[in-house]
């Protein structure tokens, strides 16, 4: 028997994915460390068959739908790199309280590491419709609304709401599925 209930059964069809902090630590209060993800998301994009329908980031956690031809083995991979490179700039920069808690929450078997930055898990859900996906993006975009941290949602900077609204997002998604 698996692991988990979430499965990806078809790589190519959207689905919508949440990685989230272990101990639910903000980490993402500082540009440089949502850079990570930027870049990560990019490196997928140019690379591999990877396609970004919209994400958000908030400070702990983050929302995204995407596609692509090994789509288990992008989010391995996505989340190795952002996991390693947040790490060590939390080091670089002596984020203490941020560091114990990430060992602290760490998963018992993952006696390979000090740290674990991501749960286990991405929770992939299948889009089976048009009206699925209208559904995970409007989530996904109101979520910094729902928390009261903007009044519209093209206003979260960490968010492909922009691009939704026509604006320039940081990262180019594609708004055809």
């Amino acid at each position: 028997m698996g692991r988990s209930r979430y499965k990806i059964k078809e790589n190519q069809a959207p689905h919508f994915l949440t990685c989230t902090v272990v101990g639910w630590q903000p980490v993402f209060t500082r540009p440089e460390t949502v850079q990570y993800i930027i870049d990560s998301f990019t490196y997928l994009k140019t690379n591999d068959q990877f396609i970004l329908y919209g994400y958000v980031i908030l400070e702990n956690h983050l929302h995204f739908i995407a596609g692509s031809e090994d789509l288990g083995r992008d989010i391995a991979r996505f989340k190795s790199y952002t996991a390693r490179r947040i790490i060590d700039y939390l080091q670089k920069h002596t984020v203490s309280i941020i560091l114990s808690q990430l060992a602290a929450n760490k998963a018992a078997h993952k006696t390979d590491r000090t740290y674990q930055l991501w749960q286990e898990g991405a929770h992939p859900q299948q889009i089976q419709n048009d009206a699925m996906m209208r559904e995970k993006l409007e989530y996904i975009h109101y979520n910094p609304v729902k928390r009261g941290y903007v009044d519209k949602p093209e206003d979260w900077r960490y968010s492909s709401a922009r691009n939704y609204a026509g604006q320039t997002g940081l990262i180019d998604i594609c708004r055809v599925w």
